[in-house]
């Protein structure tokens, strides 16, 4: 079925194309100026000191762990209510994952929730800007701090990632998100704010954390030791620059993106908010600026995944496509394979099983909201599945 209104479809203009195109006729297709042009474009849009591109937000976070030394074995607080790349990386990297819930309101985790998980064993708390929507990290940063400062001396640093994939151009105060912890993520995949088809960022203030992820991308290589100087075991995650001039392209409109979906955001609010059976998402936030990733809804108490499930289905019935994030990672198969305790996560359960995530697509005129609202009050009037 061909759908009318997708849940995502990147924006490509004729100037990106030109972009990309430019590129094509140089011989630096890698690692070439277009890379160094894109990283300093990020830090000046965001105001991170460094910025390192790779392949993916999924290597930006497995190179950060690597950069601040997180040893095996180590905890790692994070909410279980995000995708799962990130606990992919943490097994992968021989960490344990302890999950914390969620405020249903914001979905995202909150400082006292990451206060109680803290134990000894904790060397690093992912805080996660889910859906654009900013997640309290000055907060988060105080407990970080407090933690080391209770266990003495000899306790080491507990180390902070703002995961802000979905968060491009969001603000915390006058900051951007993903520029206040030890290491901050942001990715471009095509469902993102913008693209570069596939890619990611490790942006960072630390100039040794920087120049240890810019060695690890490009297999352990030390530029300074001569040509293929080896200093440590690294990996191929090098972001080549046909992706980077997309991105320096469409970091350009970043506002205007921004702006349109806070339009989108508004116009789906005023035409869903009358719905009993429909709980919106915050349009605005106390911390700082929302940069939407997708407009997520949850469904009143009375429904459950089966009701949602069978929503979706109605809505793609009329063409119109929707998101179910995310499933809970505390609950995810892998971890049948790990020493993983019993969590009782009563948020985050309720919200993956009542969230529906709706389009935040730009390039569609006129705006799908109206229709899509209609679908949605229509589904949820039958009020049971088929």
């Amino acid at each position: 079925m061909s759908l009318r209104i997708p849940l995502a479809k990147p924006e490509i203009t004729v100037a990106d194309q030109t972009a990309v195109m430019a590129v094509l006729r140089t011989p630096h297709l890698s690692m070439g100026p277009k890379l160094r042009e894109f990283e300093q474009a990020i830090c000046d849009y965001t105001g991170s000191k460094y910025a390192i591109a790779v392949n993916s937000g999924t290597s930006a976070l497995q190179l950060a762990l690597r950069a601040l030394n997180v040893e095996r074995g180590a905890e790692v607080v994070l909410p279980s209510f995000t995708f799962s790349a990130l606990l992919n990386v943490i097994l992968q990297e021989g960490l344990r994952p302890r999950f914390v819930d969620i405020d249903p309101a914001t979905f995202n985790t909150t400082p006292d929730r990451v206060a109680r998980a803290i134990t000894p064993n904790t060397r690093l708390i992912l805080a996660v800007h889910t859906f654009g929507i900013p997640v309290d990290i000055k907060g988060i940063l105080k407990i970080a701090g407090k933690a080391r400062t209770q266990a003495g001396a000899a306790r080491r640093k507990v180390h902070v990632i703002e995961d802000a994939c979905e968060a491009l151009g969001a603000n915390i105060g006058r900051r951007k998100a993903g520029t206040l912890g030890d290491a901050g993520l942001f990715a471009f995949y095509p469902n993102k704010q913008i693209t570069t088809g596939e890619g990611g960022i490790l942006a960072t203030a630390s100039k040794q954390i920087a120049a240890a992820a810019a060695r690890l991308r490009n297999q352990g290589r030390d530029p300074s030791l001569g040509l293929n100087q080896h200093v440590e075991i690294g990996f191929s995650y090098r972001l080549s620059d046909i992706n980077c001039a997309l991105g320096i392209s469409q970091l350009a409109r970043i506002e205007s993106v921004i702006a349109k979906r806070q339009k989108l955001a508004e116009t789906y609010d005023r035409a869903l908010s009358p719905i009993a059976e429909i709980v919106p998402p915050p349009l605005t936030s106390a911390l700082g600026r929302i940069s939407w990733f997708v407009y997520p809804i949850q469904l009143a108490p009375e429904f459950d995944s089966r009701h949602r499930d069978w929503i979706c289905r109605s809505l793609k019935a009329k063409g119109i496509a929707t998101g179910r994030y995310f499933a809970p990672l505390h609950r995810q198969p892998i971890l049948r394979a790990h020493a993983s305790r019993l969590y009782r996560l009563p948020n985050t359960e309720a919200v993956a099983d009542s969230v529906i995530t709706l389009f935040a697509v730009l390039a569609l005129v006129p705006w799908p909201s109206e229709p899509t609202a209609t679908a949605v009050s229509y589904a949820i009037g039958q009020k049971r599945p088929r």
